[in-house]
Parts: structure tokens; sequence; C-alpha cells
């Protein structure tokens, strides 16, 4: 369908969310499921949250850092798991455009804090691990909400950025989004206007929002294998292995799911492995952050115990 002659106002006021699953019959077990999910996703980590609080040894910047990731991780599935559990219950799968355009900005912005913060993990592990000596100068409480006020502005940018991007764009036509929330490849293939200014942003956004961080994780950790390595006791390696394991995990993640859905716009169609990377990226990844970076944590472990047994940290 071609745009009205001269209209200058978007034509659609809703889209209409297919969902993933469009046998009714199927909804209610999608819907226990993610329920599930959901509550598992922030009763984890509002757990992780509680035992870095109350624990002493769990007062260090990495889990300061980490912390700031539950927070993330609680808003991430916060923005599109709710409004998809509605839907199926209401059986309406329409959503105002004012509302698409809201989630898919506070979808980027939690997703781009993400992105710096997990930087400022690895650098943490650099200072700590290859700079020993002046870990505790280089990286005090000031340089660690630095990073991180420092780490929600530029997602900010990032976010509004898109979001006014993508507003002066004509939707005039199909109204169909194949997926379970507003995202920008699905929004670019509605599109009556040319989305090639947009896609272009996307992909330079891209490079500074993921590929920056990316080459500054991996180059932290070449030093970081390289210093492990020189040191003489395998106890020790394997100490500092285990720390970096966890962030390594969740990084890979992550970028992995990000770089599949953003990075791959020559794919016209939408296709339900779109959701399937979306449920990766916006459920599970989530929920599994907090088991990830708990497994192999004695400190967190007993943190953790505490805090859901009531017993009283011993100062």
């Amino acid at each position: 369908m071609e745009p009205e002659s001269g209209a200058n106002e978007t034509a659609i006021t809703e889209f209409i969310l297919l969902g993933l699953v469009e046998a009714s019959g199927l909804r209610p077990v999608v819907f226990m499921l993610f329920f599930f999910a959901y509550l598992v996703t922030v009763g984890g980590n509002l757990s992780i949250l509680a035992a870095i609080l109350v624990e002493p040894k769990l007062h260090t910047p990495m889990y300061f850092f980490l912390g700031n990731l539950s927070v993330l991780d609680i808003g991430c599935i916060s923005v599109t798991v709710p409004p998809m559990l509605s839907q199926l219950l209401s059986h309406k799968r329409t959503v105002p455009y004012g509302a698409c355009l809201t989630q898919l900005f506070f979808f980027h912005q939690l997703a781009g804090v993400d992105c710096f913060l997990l930087t400022a993990m690895a650098y943490d592990r650099f200072l700590a691990i290859c700079r020993p000596l002046t870990y505790s100068t280089r990286m005090n409480q000031t340089v660690q909400r630095i990073l991180v006020a420092m780490s929600w502005v530029c997602a900010f940018t990032n976010a509004l950025t898109h979001t006014v991007a993508i507003s002066t764009l004509n939707f005039c036509g199909p109204n169909v989004i194949n997926h379970f929330y507003c995202d920008l490849p699905q929004l670019f293939q509605l599109s009556c206007s040319s989305t090639q200014l947009n896609e272009l942003l996307l992909f330079g956004l891209g490079i500074l929002m993921a590929g920056a961080p990316v080459i500054l994780i991996v180059t932290s950790y070449i030093h970081v294998a390289v210093a492990v390595l020189r040191i003489r006791s395998a106890e020790g390696r394997k100490k500092a292995f285990s720390t970096c394991g966890s962030h390594l995990t969740v990084v890979g993640i992550f970028y992995g799911t990000g770089v599949f859905s953003y990075m791959r716009l020559g794919s016209v169609e939408a296709s339900d492995k779109d959701k399937g990377i979306g449920i990766l990226n916006t459920v599970i990844s989530p929920m599994l952050n907090p088991l990830i970076y708990s497994l192999r944590n004695p400190d967190v472990q007993g943190a953790l115990q505490r805090v859901l047994t009531g017993k009283q940290i011993m100062m």
C-alpha cells in the first residue's frame, strides 16, 4: 500500500503484535511458562541484590556492578514480559503507536546500559588481577559511580536517537508485527518510508554501543589471561579464572543474541527465529544471570543462604 499523498503524519495509530503463539489452546501454557520465568528472574535478581547489600564481603566494586546488572535484568524483563502476559490474558493483541515506541525506548535504554556495564566489569577484573597494587585507588567509589552514570547517559542518548529517528518514518500499510514486543528491525519492515538512514544509524551506533565495548572486553581479558597464566600455583589460577568465567559467560550470551538480532538487517522477512532470539535476550539471559554468578561463588552462595534463611551476618 502506498502512503497517502502529502501525508506528513503517521497514518497508523496502533500495531498488532502476533505474540509467541496464535493457537488459543497454547496461550494458557505460554502464559504460565513466562509468568514463572518472570517470577524466577525478579526473585533471583532481588536475592542477589539483597545478598550484596547484607554481606560485608560483597561490598566490593565487582559486586557493586553486579548489583546494578541485577537491576537492569529486572528492568529488561519487565519491559517485555508483563505486556505480553497482559495480552495473553485479555486476548487483545493491539498496542498503541506511542506505547510501542515507549517500549522500544526503554528496551534500548536498558540494553545499552548493559553493554557499558559489562565493559566496566571487565575493566574491574583487569585492574584487580593485572594492577592489584593500584586497584583500590583506580577503582574507588567515585570511579564506580562515574562509570555507572556514564553508562546510563550514553545508553539514554542511543535510545533517544533511535526513538526519534523511527518516529520520523511513515507507517501507512500493514501494521502486523511478527514478534512479542516492539523493536527496530520489525518496525523497519512495516515502514512506508525508506529506512536506509535508520539502518545506517543502527549499524553506526551499534559499532559504538557494542563493537567498542567488545574490543575493550576482549583486550581486558587477554591481559587477564596472560597475568593468570603467570601465577605459579594451580589454586591461584583456578580462583582467578573462576571470578572471570561467570562474567565471560554472561558477555557471550548477551552479545551473541544482540549481534544476531541487529546485524542481519538484510533479512527482510521476520521469522520465528527472531522470537527465539528475543526470548533468549529478554527472558533467558536475565533469568540465568543470578545462577551464573552464584553457581561457582562461595561468597555469594553463603550470603544468599543467610538471606533466605534469615540468619544474621557475622561481622
